[in-house]
Protein backbone atom coordinates (compact mmCIF):
# COMPACT_ATOMS: atom_id res chain seq x y z
CA UNK A 1 0.00 0.00 0.00
CA UNK A 2 1.37 3.42 -0.97
CA UNK A 3 1.94 6.11 1.66
CA UNK A 4 -0.87 8.15 0.11
CA UNK A 5 -3.32 5.25 0.32
CA UNK A 6 -2.31 4.49 3.90
CA UNK A 7 -2.85 8.14 4.87
CA UNK A 8 -6.30 8.08 3.24
CA UNK A 9 -7.18 4.80 5.00
CA UNK A 10 -6.28 6.26 8.39
CA UNK A 11 -8.21 9.44 7.63
CA UNK A 12 -11.33 7.43 6.74
CA UNK A 13 -10.93 5.14 9.76
CA UNK A 14 -11.24 8.09 12.13
CA UNK A 15 -14.07 9.82 10.29
CA UNK A 16 -16.92 11.09 12.47
CA UNK A 17 -20.43 11.54 11.08
CA UNK A 18 -22.22 14.36 12.86
CA UNK A 19 -25.79 15.70 12.60
CA UNK A 20 -26.39 16.83 9.04
CA UNK A 21 -24.11 14.11 7.67
CA UNK A 22 -25.00 10.93 5.78
CA UNK A 23 -24.98 7.26 6.85
CA UNK A 24 -25.31 4.44 4.31
CA UNK A 25 -27.12 1.24 5.30
CA UNK A 26 -26.66 -2.00 3.38
CA UNK A 27 -30.12 -3.54 3.60
CA UNK A 28 -33.52 -1.92 3.85
CA UNK A 29 -35.49 -4.44 5.89
CA UNK A 30 -37.04 -3.80 9.28
CA UNK A 31 -33.64 -3.50 10.98
CA UNK A 32 -32.54 -0.90 8.43
CA UNK A 33 -35.86 0.87 8.90
CA UNK A 34 -35.47 1.17 12.66
CA UNK A 35 -31.81 2.18 12.30
CA UNK A 36 -32.82 4.92 9.86
CA UNK A 37 -35.47 6.12 12.31
CA UNK A 38 -32.82 6.35 15.06
CA UNK A 39 -30.46 8.21 12.72
CA UNK A 40 -33.17 10.67 11.76
CA UNK A 41 -33.85 11.47 15.43
CA UNK A 42 -30.13 12.38 15.67
CA UNK A 43 -30.30 14.60 12.58
CA UNK A 44 -28.34 12.16 10.39
CA UNK A 45 -29.48 11.47 6.82
CA UNK A 46 -29.66 7.88 5.54
CA UNK A 47 -29.32 6.15 2.19
CA UNK A 48 -30.20 2.44 2.03
CA UNK A 49 -29.49 -0.29 -0.52
CA UNK A 50 -32.01 -3.08 -1.00
CA UNK A 51 -33.25 -5.35 -3.81
CA UNK A 52 -36.74 -3.83 -3.40
CA UNK A 53 -37.48 -0.16 -4.03
CA UNK A 54 -40.39 -0.24 -1.57
CA UNK A 55 -38.52 -1.99 1.22
CA UNK A 56 -39.49 -1.25 4.86
CA UNK A 57 -36.70 1.32 5.23
CA UNK A 58 -37.76 3.19 2.08
CA UNK A 59 -40.60 4.87 3.96
CA UNK A 60 -38.25 6.56 6.44
CA UNK A 61 -34.85 6.81 4.68
CA UNK A 62 -33.84 9.84 2.62
CA UNK A 63 -32.72 7.81 -0.42
CA UNK A 64 -32.92 4.23 -1.71
CA UNK A 65 -30.45 2.49 -4.03
CA UNK A 66 -31.92 -0.62 -5.64
CA UNK A 67 -29.47 -3.50 -5.91
CA UNK A 68 -28.94 -7.12 -4.99
CA UNK A 69 -26.63 -8.08 -2.13
CA UNK A 70 -23.76 -9.02 -4.46
CA UNK A 71 -24.11 -5.94 -6.67
CA UNK A 72 -20.82 -4.08 -6.19
CA UNK A 73 -21.90 -1.22 -8.48
CA UNK A 74 -25.04 -0.59 -6.45
CA UNK A 75 -22.97 -0.77 -3.27
CA UNK A 76 -20.65 1.88 -4.73
CA UNK A 77 -23.64 4.14 -5.41
CA UNK A 78 -24.69 3.68 -1.79
CA UNK A 79 -21.21 4.62 -0.52
CA UNK A 80 -20.71 7.66 -2.75
CA UNK A 81 -20.53 10.78 -0.63
CA UNK A 82 -21.66 9.28 2.69
CA UNK A 83 -19.70 9.67 5.91
CA UNK A 84 -19.84 5.97 6.80
CA UNK A 85 -21.67 2.75 5.88
CA UNK A 86 -23.14 0.08 8.13
CA UNK A 87 -25.39 -2.92 7.49
CA UNK A 88 -28.55 -4.62 8.71
CA UNK A 89 -28.04 -7.98 6.97
CA UNK A 90 -24.85 -10.04 6.76
CA UNK A 91 -25.53 -11.68 3.38
CA UNK A 92 -23.79 -8.87 1.47
CA UNK A 93 -21.27 -10.11 -1.11
CA UNK A 94 -17.63 -9.73 -0.05
CA UNK A 95 -16.79 -7.93 -3.30
CA UNK A 96 -19.56 -5.42 -2.63
CA UNK A 97 -18.31 -4.96 0.95
CA UNK A 98 -14.75 -4.38 -0.29
CA UNK A 99 -15.99 -1.83 -2.83
CA UNK A 100 -17.78 0.07 -0.08
CA UNK A 101 -14.74 -0.07 2.21
CA UNK A 102 -12.59 1.51 -0.50
CA UNK A 103 -14.92 4.53 -0.61
CA UNK A 104 -16.10 5.07 2.96
CA UNK A 105 -15.58 3.66 6.46
CA UNK A 106 -17.43 0.33 6.52
CA UNK A 107 -18.51 -0.35 10.04
CA UNK A 108 -18.51 -3.27 11.10
CA UNK A 109 -15.71 -3.97 8.57
CA UNK A 110 -15.18 -6.49 5.77
CA UNK A 111 -13.38 -9.24 7.71
CA UNK A 112 -15.86 -9.57 10.62
CA UNK A 113 -18.73 -9.91 8.16
CA UNK A 114 -16.80 -12.40 5.99
CA UNK A 115 -16.26 -14.60 9.05
CA UNK A 116 -19.78 -14.33 10.44
CA UNK A 117 -21.71 -14.77 7.17
CA UNK A 118 -20.23 -18.25 6.73
CA UNK A 119 -21.36 -20.45 9.64
CA UNK A 120 -18.45 -22.83 9.08
CA UNK A 121 -15.88 -20.03 9.30
CA UNK A 122 -17.75 -18.51 12.22
CA UNK A 123 -17.80 -21.72 14.25
CA UNK A 124 -14.15 -22.47 13.51
CA UNK A 125 -13.18 -18.91 14.47
CA UNK A 126 -15.02 -19.17 17.78
CA UNK A 127 -13.44 -22.51 18.61
CA UNK A 128 -10.01 -21.32 17.50
CA UNK A 129 -10.24 -18.25 19.72
CA UNK A 130 -11.14 -20.38 22.73
CA UNK A 131 -14.79 -19.35 23.06
CA UNK A 132 -17.00 -22.17 24.42
CA UNK A 133 -19.04 -23.96 21.72
CA UNK A 134 -20.90 -27.25 21.56
CA UNK A 135 -19.57 -30.22 19.65
CA UNK A 136 -19.57 -29.65 15.88
CA UNK A 137 -18.06 -30.77 12.59
CA UNK A 138 -17.87 -29.06 9.20
CA UNK A 139 -18.91 -31.32 6.32
CA UNK A 140 -17.99 -30.48 2.73
CA UNK A 141 -19.47 -33.58 1.08
CA UNK A 142 -22.16 -36.15 1.69
CA UNK A 143 -19.52 -38.62 2.88
CA UNK A 144 -18.16 -36.13 5.39
CA UNK A 145 -21.66 -35.38 6.65
CA UNK A 146 -22.33 -39.07 7.26
CA UNK A 147 -19.07 -39.29 9.20
CA UNK A 148 -19.84 -36.12 11.18
CA UNK A 149 -23.29 -37.34 12.24
CA UNK A 150 -21.80 -40.63 13.43
CA UNK A 151 -18.98 -38.91 15.35
CA UNK A 152 -21.47 -36.61 17.12
CA UNK A 153 -23.69 -39.47 18.26
CA UNK A 154 -26.43 -39.32 15.64
CA UNK A 155 -28.60 -36.67 17.35
CA UNK A 156 -27.72 -33.42 15.54
CA UNK A 157 -28.71 -30.21 13.88
CA UNK A 158 -27.32 -29.60 10.38
CA UNK A 159 -27.07 -26.04 9.05
CA UNK A 160 -26.01 -24.88 5.62
CA UNK A 161 -22.92 -22.71 6.03
CA UNK A 162 -24.12 -19.79 3.92
CA UNK A 163 -27.51 -18.18 3.50
CA UNK A 164 -29.74 -19.92 6.03
CA UNK A 165 -31.61 -18.00 8.75
CA UNK A 166 -34.85 -18.16 10.78
CA UNK A 167 -34.93 -21.94 10.49
CA UNK A 168 -34.27 -21.96 6.74
CA UNK A 169 -31.35 -24.08 5.60
CA UNK A 170 -31.51 -26.35 8.65
CA UNK A 171 -32.30 -30.00 9.25
CA UNK A 172 -32.92 -31.94 12.46
CA UNK A 173 -31.62 -35.50 12.43
CA UNK A 174 -31.76 -38.35 14.92
CA UNK A 175 -34.37 -37.13 17.38
CA UNK A 176 -35.49 -40.66 18.26
CA UNK A 177 -33.15 -43.09 16.51
CA UNK A 178 -29.82 -42.59 14.77
CA UNK A 179 -30.49 -41.57 11.17
CA UNK A 180 -29.61 -43.92 8.35
CA UNK A 181 -26.80 -43.11 5.95
CA UNK A 182 -29.43 -42.60 3.25
CA UNK A 183 -31.31 -40.06 5.40
CA UNK A 184 -28.11 -38.11 6.06
CA UNK A 185 -27.20 -38.02 2.37
CA UNK A 186 -30.70 -36.87 1.53
CA UNK A 187 -30.40 -34.06 4.09
CA UNK A 188 -27.07 -33.04 2.52
CA UNK A 189 -28.69 -32.86 -0.92
CA UNK A 190 -31.62 -30.77 0.35
CA UNK A 191 -29.44 -28.39 2.36
CA UNK A 192 -26.88 -27.77 -0.39
CA UNK A 193 -29.38 -27.85 -3.25
CA UNK A 194 -26.94 -29.62 -5.54
CA UNK A 195 -24.41 -26.82 -5.08
CA UNK A 196 -20.86 -26.98 -6.37
CA UNK A 197 -17.95 -28.50 -4.46
CA UNK A 198 -17.54 -25.43 -2.24
CA UNK A 199 -20.79 -26.19 -0.36
CA UNK A 200 -20.47 -26.76 3.39
CA UNK A 201 -22.76 -27.84 6.20
CA UNK A 202 -22.14 -27.32 9.91
CA UNK A 203 -23.23 -30.38 11.89
CA UNK A 204 -23.84 -29.65 15.58
CA UNK A 205 -24.46 -32.08 18.43
CA UNK A 206 -27.92 -31.65 19.95
CA UNK A 207 -27.73 -30.25 23.48
CA UNK A 208 -29.92 -30.62 26.57
CA UNK A 209 -30.92 -26.98 26.95
CA UNK A 210 -32.23 -25.14 29.97
CA UNK A 211 -32.76 -21.86 28.14
CA UNK A 212 -31.48 -19.64 25.34
CA UNK A 213 -30.11 -16.14 25.88
CA UNK A 214 -28.40 -13.48 23.81
CA UNK A 215 -26.10 -10.57 24.59
CA UNK A 216 -25.66 -7.53 22.38
CA UNK A 217 -22.23 -5.89 22.40
CA UNK A 218 -21.24 -2.63 20.74
CA UNK A 219 -17.78 -1.41 19.76
CA UNK A 220 -16.87 1.93 18.16
CA UNK A 221 -13.77 2.75 16.07
CA UNK A 222 -12.01 4.11 19.14
CA UNK A 223 -12.18 0.62 20.67
CA UNK A 224 -14.81 1.44 23.29
CA UNK A 225 -16.88 -1.70 24.02
CA UNK A 226 -20.18 -1.95 25.89
CA UNK A 227 -22.56 -4.86 26.44
CA UNK A 228 -26.27 -4.97 27.12
CA UNK A 229 -27.85 -7.13 29.82
CA UNK A 230 -28.69 -10.63 28.57
CA UNK A 231 -32.08 -11.24 26.97
CA UNK A 232 -34.00 -14.51 27.45
CA UNK A 233 -35.38 -15.89 24.18
CA UNK A 234 -38.05 -18.38 23.18
CA UNK A 235 -38.13 -19.88 19.69
CA UNK A 236 -40.89 -21.71 17.85
CA UNK A 237 -40.02 -23.53 14.61
CA UNK A 238 -36.50 -21.99 14.84
CA UNK A 239 -37.95 -18.44 14.71
CA UNK A 240 -37.88 -16.11 17.71
CA UNK A 241 -41.38 -15.93 19.21
CA UNK A 242 -40.66 -13.68 22.19
CA UNK A 243 -37.78 -12.16 24.11
CA UNK A 244 -37.54 -10.43 27.48
CA UNK A 245 -35.09 -8.18 29.36
CA UNK A 246 -33.72 -8.92 31.89
CA UNK A 247 -33.12 -12.62 31.29
CA UNK A 248 -33.40 -13.67 34.92
CA UNK A 249 -30.16 -15.68 34.92
CA UNK A 250 -28.01 -15.50 38.05
CA UNK A 251 -25.41 -12.75 38.42
CA UNK A 252 -22.43 -15.02 37.77
CA UNK A 253 -23.87 -16.35 34.51
CA UNK A 254 -24.90 -12.84 33.46
CA UNK A 255 -21.38 -11.53 34.02
CA UNK A 256 -19.85 -14.40 32.06
CA UNK A 257 -22.28 -13.98 29.15
CA UNK A 258 -21.50 -10.27 28.88
CA UNK A 259 -17.76 -10.97 29.16
CA UNK A 260 -17.96 -13.42 26.26
CA UNK A 261 -19.89 -10.96 24.09
CA UNK A 262 -17.42 -8.15 24.74
CA UNK A 263 -14.52 -10.50 24.05
CA UNK A 264 -16.02 -11.57 20.74
CA UNK A 265 -16.62 -7.95 19.68
CA UNK A 266 -13.02 -7.05 20.49
CA UNK A 267 -11.60 -10.23 18.97
CA UNK A 268 -13.38 -9.67 15.67
CA UNK A 269 -12.39 -6.00 15.66
CA UNK A 270 -15.99 -5.21 14.85
CA UNK A 271 -17.07 -1.57 14.60
CA UNK A 272 -20.79 -1.59 15.22
CA UNK A 273 -22.90 -4.27 16.87
CA UNK A 274 -22.53 -8.00 17.38
CA UNK A 275 -25.28 -10.09 18.90
CA UNK A 276 -24.07 -13.30 20.52
CA UNK A 277 -26.71 -16.02 20.80
CA UNK A 278 -25.92 -18.48 23.59
CA UNK A 279 -27.17 -21.75 25.07
CA UNK A 280 -27.43 -22.48 28.77
CA UNK A 281 -27.37 -26.26 29.20
CA UNK A 282 -29.04 -28.19 32.02
CA UNK A 283 -25.61 -29.14 33.36
CA UNK A 284 -24.72 -25.44 33.73
CA UNK A 285 -22.55 -24.80 30.66
CA UNK A 286 -22.71 -21.51 28.76
CA UNK A 287 -22.04 -22.09 25.04
CA UNK A 288 -21.92 -19.70 22.11
CA UNK A 289 -24.39 -20.63 19.36
CA UNK A 290 -24.30 -18.01 16.59
CA UNK A 291 -23.26 -14.42 15.89
CA UNK A 292 -24.98 -11.57 14.04
CA UNK A 293 -22.99 -8.40 13.11
CA UNK A 294 -26.03 -6.11 13.25
CA UNK A 295 -29.15 -5.25 15.27
CA UNK A 296 -31.01 -8.34 16.41
CA UNK A 297 -34.63 -9.37 16.89
CA UNK A 298 -33.96 -10.24 20.54
CA UNK A 299 -33.07 -6.62 21.36
CA UNK A 300 -36.05 -4.80 19.85
CA UNK A 301 -37.22 -4.25 23.43
CA UNK A 302 -34.07 -2.19 24.09
CA UNK A 303 -36.09 0.71 22.61
CA UNK A 304 -38.43 0.46 25.59
CA UNK A 305 -36.22 -0.81 28.37
CA UNK A 306 -32.68 0.51 27.91
CA UNK A 307 -31.13 3.95 28.15
CA UNK A 308 -29.92 3.55 24.55
CA UNK A 309 -31.72 1.37 21.99
CA UNK A 310 -29.71 -1.03 19.87
CA UNK A 311 -30.56 1.10 16.84
CA UNK A 312 -29.27 4.33 18.32
CA UNK A 313 -26.20 2.43 19.50
CA UNK A 314 -25.51 1.23 15.96
CA UNK A 315 -25.79 4.79 14.66
CA UNK A 316 -23.41 5.99 17.37
CA UNK A 317 -20.86 3.24 16.62
CA UNK A 318 -21.10 3.57 12.83
CA UNK A 319 -20.75 7.36 13.04
CA UNK A 320 -17.74 7.12 15.41
CA UNK A 321 -19.63 8.80 18.24
CA UNK A 322 -19.40 7.89 21.95
CA UNK A 323 -21.42 4.79 22.81
CA UNK A 324 -24.58 5.29 24.85
CA UNK A 325 -25.42 3.78 28.22
CA UNK A 326 -26.66 0.17 28.04
CA UNK A 327 -28.31 0.36 31.45
CA UNK A 328 -31.66 -1.40 31.78
CA UNK A 329 -34.09 1.25 33.01
CA UNK A 330 -37.19 -0.94 33.12
CA UNK A 331 -38.07 -4.55 32.23
CA UNK A 332 -39.32 -4.94 28.65
CA UNK A 333 -40.43 -7.70 26.29
CA UNK A 334 -41.33 -8.21 22.63
CA UNK A 335 -43.44 -10.71 20.71
CA UNK A 336 -42.88 -11.21 16.99
CA UNK A 337 -45.76 -10.76 14.57
CA UNK A 338 -45.30 -13.20 11.69
CA UNK A 339 -47.42 -13.39 8.55
CA UNK A 340 -49.60 -16.06 10.17
CA UNK A 341 -51.17 -13.37 12.37
CA UNK A 342 -52.70 -11.82 9.23
CA UNK A 343 -53.35 -15.09 7.41
CA UNK A 344 -55.29 -16.56 10.34
CA UNK A 345 -57.20 -13.42 11.33
CA UNK A 346 -60.82 -12.95 10.27
CA UNK A 347 -60.78 -11.01 7.02
CA UNK A 348 -56.99 -10.81 7.23
CA UNK A 349 -57.26 -7.98 9.77
CA UNK A 350 -55.64 -8.57 13.18
CA UNK A 351 -57.36 -6.93 16.17
CA UNK A 352 -54.64 -4.37 16.86
CA UNK A 353 -56.93 -2.13 18.93
CA UNK A 354 -57.58 -4.98 21.37
CA UNK A 355 -53.84 -5.59 21.74
CA UNK A 356 -53.18 -1.90 22.35
CA UNK A 357 -55.72 -1.89 25.18
CA UNK A 358 -53.27 -3.92 27.29
CA UNK A 359 -51.33 -1.52 29.59
CA UNK A 360 -47.78 -0.88 28.40
CA UNK A 361 -48.21 -2.52 24.97
CA UNK A 362 -47.06 -0.78 21.79
CA UNK A 363 -47.36 -1.83 18.15
CA UNK A 364 -44.45 -1.73 15.68
CA UNK A 365 -45.25 -2.55 12.04
CA UNK A 366 -42.66 -2.72 9.27
CA UNK A 367 -44.88 -1.71 6.31
CA UNK A 368 -44.24 -4.95 4.45
CA UNK A 369 -46.84 -5.19 1.74
CA UNK A 370 -47.62 -8.91 1.70
CA UNK A 371 -48.03 -11.20 4.75
CA UNK A 372 -46.52 -14.65 4.24
CA UNK A 373 -46.09 -17.57 6.60
CA UNK A 374 -42.92 -17.09 8.63
CA UNK A 375 -42.40 -13.51 7.42
CA UNK A 376 -41.67 -10.96 10.15
CA UNK A 377 -44.30 -8.26 9.69
CA UNK A 378 -43.87 -6.42 12.98
CA UNK A 379 -43.71 -6.87 16.73
CA UNK A 380 -45.45 -5.93 19.94
CA UNK A 381 -43.48 -4.50 22.84
CA UNK A 382 -44.40 -4.04 26.48
CA UNK A 383 -42.88 -2.82 29.72
CA UNK A 384 -43.65 -3.79 33.30
CA UNK A 385 -42.46 -3.62 36.88
CA UNK A 386 -40.81 -7.02 36.40
CA UNK A 387 -39.69 -9.17 33.48
CA UNK A 388 -42.60 -11.50 34.17
CA UNK A 389 -45.13 -8.65 34.03
CA UNK A 390 -43.64 -7.24 30.80
CA UNK A 391 -43.71 -10.69 29.19
CA UNK A 392 -47.26 -11.44 30.31
CA UNK A 393 -48.45 -8.09 28.97
CA UNK A 394 -46.91 -8.57 25.54
CA UNK A 395 -48.20 -12.14 25.30
CA UNK A 396 -51.68 -11.03 26.36
CA UNK A 397 -51.54 -8.40 23.62
CA UNK A 398 -50.55 -11.10 21.16
CA UNK A 399 -53.40 -13.38 22.24
CA UNK A 400 -55.90 -10.57 21.65
CA UNK A 401 -54.88 -10.15 18.02
CA UNK A 402 -56.80 -13.22 16.82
Amino acid sequence: MSEQHETERKRMAGRVVEPGGWLGILGGGQLGRMTAMAARSMGIHTRVMDPEARCPASFVADEVVVGRWADAEAAARLAAGVGAVTLEIEQIGVEALARVASMAPLRPGVEPVRVIQDKALQKMWLAGQGFPVGGFRVARSGDEMVEAVQELGGNVFAKVARGGYDGRGQARLGTEVEPSEEAVRQAWAVLTGGAASDAAVVVEAALDLKLEISVMAARNPAGEVKSYPAARNHHERQILAWSVLPSGVDAELEAEAERLARGIAAGLGIEGLVCVEMFVTRDGRLLVNELAPRPHNSYHQSERGCATSQFEQLVRAACNLPLGSTELEQPAAIANLLGEVWLQAAGGRPEFARALAVPGVRLHLYEKQEPRAGRKMGHLSATGKSAEEALERVLEGYRRLG
